[in-house]
């Protein structure tokens, strides 16, 4: 449609109108907002513009591009997948097709990680297992001037873009990312440089029962990777193979921070107990959902050995 942004709209106004009722007859909730983000990156202005000069006049190659990017809008693409980026903790993430698009319900990990640490200026080594973005982690290492991470995935594509994302944060003398299942990941040592086991490991692992995928909204279930939602029959099958590989890995007094689905904290927290972790605290996301289970390593390990084989 060369020259008319959507049904005809020429004026940045009409274009966002237009965009909104497209967007919302195609069932997607706050169709306004999205319409206005979309609009606010295709002239790389704020939403002031909107308000400052609404019978601004598109050019024919906005209107075309505004009118693909509602297109995809109204397929149930994501914004943050239609223009490449989403916001996590206050910071831009590159997202790919191989990561899961960070969400503000995982921003509970990082805080209810940041409140159990007695020191933030500590040289901690974290790792993060599935970083997908490298949100988890680069978020952290934002906070912790001292510390140093390493972000695995079993995905080349998701590692490269966590890479993208540390080098363009001013992390990535702070992060490594490497490709490694689970198992492999925690036997490596800690940190970019030499070191030795774990001070914190976090982790949003897939947690969506396999029959519930196909249920969820159409932005997550057509456009997030298969292999970050899908936790097996009952979604817990990531957390039964890291967590027992977490707690051989952890130093002493070291933390375990794991992102949880509704209505699996009770579960989560009885796998980390049978490992031998003590569970320290949940933290809740802003629907007031149990989000994040923290658990700690005993710094006595025949404690922790007698508490694991039910001694």
């Amino acid at each position: 449609m060369s020259g008319a942004a959507v049904s005809g709209a020429t004026t940045l106004a009409e274009a966002v109108a237009a965009a909104t009722a497209r967007l919302g007859a195609a069932g997607v909730a706050d169709s306004r907002r999205d319409a206005r983000l979309l609009a606010c990156r295709l002239l790389g202005a704020g939403p002031e513009l909107l308000l400052a000069q609404p019978e601004r006049p598109l050019s024919a190659a906005e209107a075309d591009r505004f009118d693909a990017w509602v297109a995809r809008r109204a397929a149930r693409e994501p914004v943050s997948r239609i223009l490449g980026e989403r916001e996590f903790w206050s910071l831009p993430f590159g997202l790919n097709a191989a990561t899961l698009d960070p969400r503000p319900d995982s921003e509970t990990l990082v805080a209810a990680v940041l409140e159990a640490l007695p020191e933030r200026t500590a040289p901690l080594r974290l790792l993060d297992l599935g970083t997908g973005t490298g949100c988890l982690l680069l978020a952290l290492l934002s906070e912790l001037p001292r510390a140093t991470g390493c972000g695995i995935d079993i995905s080349a594509a998701a590692i490269e873009q966590a890479a993208a994302n540390a080098a363009r944060l001013g992390l990535g003398a702070r992060a490594r990312f490497l490709r490694h299942s689970w198992e492999a990941g925690l036997a490596l040592p800690g940190g970019p440089g030499p070191g030795g086991p774990w001070d914190l490991v976090v982790s949003n692992p897939p947690y969506i029962a396999s029959g519930e995928i196909a249920a969820l909204a159409p932005e997550v279930a057509a456009y997030d990777p298969a292999a970050a939602l899908d936790g097996g029959p009952d979604g817990l099958a990531a957390y039964r193979a890291l967590i027992p590989a977490a707690a051989t890995a952890l130093r002493p007094c070291g933390l375990i921070a794991l992102e949880v689905g509704q209505g699996q904290a009770d579960a989560v927290e009885g796998l980390l107990g049978a490992a031998g972790l003590r569970p320290l605290r949940r933290a809740c996301d802003l629907a007031g959902i149990e989000r994040c289970l923290i658990a700690g390593k005993s710094s006595n390990d025949a404690a922790l050995r007698a508490t694991a084989s039910g001694g």
